[in-house]
């Protein structure tokens, strides 16, 4: 794999756990009725998607550019 992909993948990765925290937090603050901060994270967690769906579409684009488009899918 490229160095290209392998960094899109961490950054997608580091964008997912940050979203992850806003999630756990924007939870917890709807549990104590404090709406304007459970939103607040809410939409901080929307941006961290975003920028992890950017990267991973980035990595993707990238493994398309070094491999072609007819690579073997990936084993779960």
């Amino acid at each position: 794999m490229s160095k290209e992909a392998a960094a899109h993948h961490r950054k997608a990765a580091e964008h997912h756990e940050h979203a992850a925290k806003h999630h756990r937090s924007a939870a917890e603050h709807h549990e104590t009725g404090n709406h304007e901060s459970a939103a607040h994270h809410a939409h901080s967690a929307h941006g961290h998607h975003q920028h992890a769906t950017h990267h991973a579409a980035e990595a993707a684009k990238s493994h398309v550019e070094h491999h072609g488009h007819k690579t073997k899918g990936a084993a779960h």
